[in-house]
């Protein structure tokens, strides 16, 4: 039970005493107290004027003299102008923490019996994953684990954009500049490769842009099953998704399913035609096909190309269609930058016309770009962030900052190799997920290792210091070991606030597909934890009771950072 029901309960019982009237307590508003007055929560008491006949005051009043008299987890209370703030006992948060001890999985919500699918990550594969891919892998990556934490069924999935134009022009320039080099012959990533035969391409088409023509004959070429073609394809792609596995790998990036457009265009052709049938698409002269959005407010947009190759959106509906019936979801959510609002608006536009009603169902996770100081990205300009040179950079700085500290020299070699692994990349991964995904970031390596600040390392370092003080202590604390008279400190309180907070911040993270609420909660438990940790001689208290309850406290709360940051697929070591 949250402090918010526990108020609501009391509160409907204190009515009911007083006036004998019957509420319904979750229709009772209650709220945490705003920081101007003192109170951990408060409840409105406006609505209830209509049963109390009266003033603001008075209801509020009689509503706390009731409280604080009869329930002993309350033990103050003041009214303010139709607001009644009240303060809990020292009872009350004992017994919070007790609870939240004894919780299996804390954090953790009931099960909702919904499923959904998350898209993300999503390459093409005619170039190595970059900074970009970064924060949507990241950010897919740790939605599906605050869905699943929320209760639901979450099924991670990524479509491989492995078919089309661009993939053609990499195909096209290996052929005529690369002179057969393969992934061994050149010792390089076989999506590096790949990746520079694209950069090639957009040179020799910005001096030669008739060489489109045999670009767009080569795709024509593919969808025929042209046997030269599907061998250069299926070989370069080979390249690539070798490539693509050790960048997932170094990540800790998994699927559950993994689709190909090369397998699902088909199925959105199938559904071309079902839309000329119904007359919700259009054949114009040339042999394109049309979906008109005009009277929605959008344009016309191509689903088939007169050539009766496909598009984006072609395979996107046949994929959609195909996952729903597949999966009986009850929602899917795409992780796509927000380039790309305007078409999954038509997608789901044109899917409702088509008669799936699940189109409703469907949620685009819109996120801002990744940039430089320098500014944006450009794939084709080879002047692109490579997650894999990111990664190890990562790491480098993570051992130099870890080695100028001096602390692990009883280390083996392998230990200090995983721990500059885990600090690296707990320092991109939560520099990137700490922003609200749909705001435009700019990336800075150097701010995110810092070891002070609202950083990974931070987090990490936080948990180290406190695991340490466990050891020390030689700590096994269980709930049994808080004892109901302790009193604990306005900062210890205000830590059991923090962590009693955690479930809310998981539903609401959820809710809003925003990992950035959990990133900036384990900061705020982590930085609350430092200030307590710099005023209050943990391990010198002489007073047992005290001793174990501060004990009990900072393992609940490394534990609480475990769990939040693990839902955002960073570890947290036991020593740094």
């Amino acid at each position: 039970m949250t402090a918010e029901q526990f108020i609501q309960e009391k509160a409907a019982q204190a009515i009911k005493a007083l006036w004998g009237a019957d509420v319904e307590a979750s229709s009772l508003q209650v709220g945490v107290t705003r920081k101007e007055f003192e109170g951990d929560y408060t409840l409105v008491t406006f609505p209830l004027l209509k049963i109390t006949h009266t003033s603001p005051d008075a209801c509020g009043n009689a509503i706390g003299e009731w409280l604080t008299a009869n329930v002993p987890e309350i033990s103050a209370y003041n009214s303010v102008k139709g607001f009644l703030n009240l303060l809990f006992s020292q009872l009350y948060w004992n017994e919070v923490l007790r609870d939240i001890a004894q919780a299996k999985e804390f954090g953790r919500l009931p099960l909702t019996g919904k499923r959904i699918m998350v898209e993300f990550s999503s390459p093409n594969t005619n170039k190595p994953l970059h900074l970009g891919h970064i924060r949507n892998n990241l950010l897919g990556d740790s939605v599906s684990r605050i869905l699943k934490a929320c209760g639901n069924e979450v099924i991670k999935s990524t479509i491989v954009n492995d078919r089309g134009v661009h993939i053609c022009k990499s195909m096209y320039a290996w052929e005529k500049c690369f002179n057969g080099a393969t992934p061994q012959s050149t010792g390089k990533k076989g999506d590096h490769l790949v990746g520079d035969c694209y950069v090639a391409y957009a040179k020799m088409e910005k001096e030669h842009p008739e060489i489109i023509d045999e670009v767009h004959k080569m795709l024509v070429k593919w969808e025929q099953n042209d046997p030269h073609v599907r061998e250069l394809w299926s070989m370069m792609n080979g390249w690539v998704y070798a490539g693509f596995d050790e960048t997932y790998k170094a990540l800790g990036i998994t699927f559950d399913q993994v689709d190909h457009e090369s397998e699902t265009y088909l199925l959105g052709k199938e559904l071309v035609q079902k839309g000329l049938d119904m007359g919700v698409f259009t054949r114009d002269p040339d042999g394109s096909v049309w979906c008109d959005l005009t009277a929605d407010g959008l344009d016309r947009k191509l689903v088939l190309r007169g050539d009766g190759t496909s598009v984006y959106i072609t395979q996107d509906l046949g994929t959609a269609e195909r996952r729903f019936a597949k999966y009986n979801l009850d929602s899917h959510v795409y992780v796509v930058g927000n380039e790309q609002d305007y078409h999954f608006q038509v997608l789901k536009l044109i899917l409702g016309k088509l008669g799936f009603d699940w189109a409703s169902r469907i949620y685009h996770l819109s996120y801002g770009m990744v940039e430089l100081p320098e500014g944006k990205m450009k794939s084709r300009e080879g002047t692109v962030v490579d997650a894999d040179d990111l990664i190890q950079s990562m790491y480098e700085e993570a051992r130099r900052t870890s080695e100028e500290s001096g602390k692990l020299a009883d280390m083996s070699p392998e230990e200090k190799d995983r721990l500059f692994h885990i600090i690296g990349l707990g320092a991109l991964k939560y520099f990137i997920i700490k922003v609200d995904p749909k705001k435009t970031m700019l990336f800075n390596p150097s701010e995110s290792i810092d070891f002070n600040g609202n950083t990974g390392p931070f987090i990490q370092y936080t948990h180290a210091r406190i695991c340490s003080i466990l050891r020390k202590a030689d700590a096994d604390m269980g709930p049994g070991d808080i004892g109901q008279d302790v009193q604990a400190s306005a900062k210890e309180i205000r830590l059991v606030k923090l962590l009693s907070q955690y479930p809310s911040k998981v539903a609401e993270s959820g809710a809003s597909l925003s990992p950035a609420v959990i990133a900036n909660y384990a900061y705020e438990l982590a930085k609350e934890f430092n200030q307590y940790y710099h005023e209050t001689p943990i391990l010198k208290e002489e007073n047992p009771a005290l001793l174990r309850y501060r004990l009990v406290l900072i393992g609940i709360i490394a534990s609480t950072l475990r769990s939040a940051m693990g839902l955002l697929g960073i570890e947290l070591p036991e020593r740094m």
